[in-house]
């Protein structure tokens, strides 16, 4: 299900006096912007313009205030590297990453990040990652301003063998370590599966 976002009540999804800036996006590049309910695979997303319309961003409506921000400053980066370069470069690559640095840093110094969103976003300006939540230091401290949930914590906060539900039900088994991610095994069909550090998910009590 989605919802048509009134360009007045994006306010309430953004941290205080960032919506004038955001705003100035939206407005010169005429963003048709979508709120939707929580998507398991992705915080946001951009389409160019096509026969169904012009640019297209959608942005999970279940973030917090800073999450929402960046993840739609993210989302009008694919947009201002379109304008520049078309579909002629990675989606992902320096030239995205040179639009993401030059957009965040209008948002940084002006007192309306807290001091560690702050110092986390300026750490990813220096190399953006691929998304929000691929920069697992950014993810970490925005998570700080989600709502708590009962008995929900990172992989990397519970402990080894413990198990845990996912989102979408199915129940595994927290492994070791590999490189950056954690190597757990689904209960039911015993397949392995690697989970970011700072996935969130349900701890099942003994």
């Amino acid at each position: 299900m989605k919802q048509e976002a009134p360009l007045h009540a994006l306010s309430g999804y953004l941290p205080d006096g960032t919506f004038e800036q955001v705003m100035a996006y939206l407005t010169e590049y005429k963003v048709h912007l979508t709120v939707t309910r929580e998507r398991q695979s992705i915080l946001g997303d951009y389409r160019h313009p096509d026969r169904k319309g012009g640019h297209r961003i959608s942005i999970n409506g279940n973030l917090n205030r800073y999450a929402f921000l960046i993840t739609l400053l993210h989302e009008i980066s694919h947009l201002t590297t379109y304008m520049h370069y078309g579909n002629t470069v990675a989606s992902h690559g320096k030239e995205w990453k040179v639009q993401f640095s030059h957009i965040l840093k209008q948002f940084v110094g002006k007192g309306f990040l807290p001091h560690d969103v702050e110092a986390a976003v300026r750490q990813s300006i220096q190399n953006p990652a691929a998304s929000s939540c691929a920069d697992d230091d950014l993810m970490r401290v925005l998570k700080r301003y989600d709502l708590q949930k009962e008995n929900h914590y990172l992989v990397e906060q519970i402990p080894l063998h413990q198990l845990f539900r996912t989102k979408d039900g199915r129940i595994f088994k927290k492994g070791e370590k590999i490189r950056k991610r954690y190597r757990c095994e689904e209960v039911a069909t015993k397949k392995v599966y690697l989970f970011s550090p700072v996935y969130e998910v349900e701890v099942i009590a003994a």
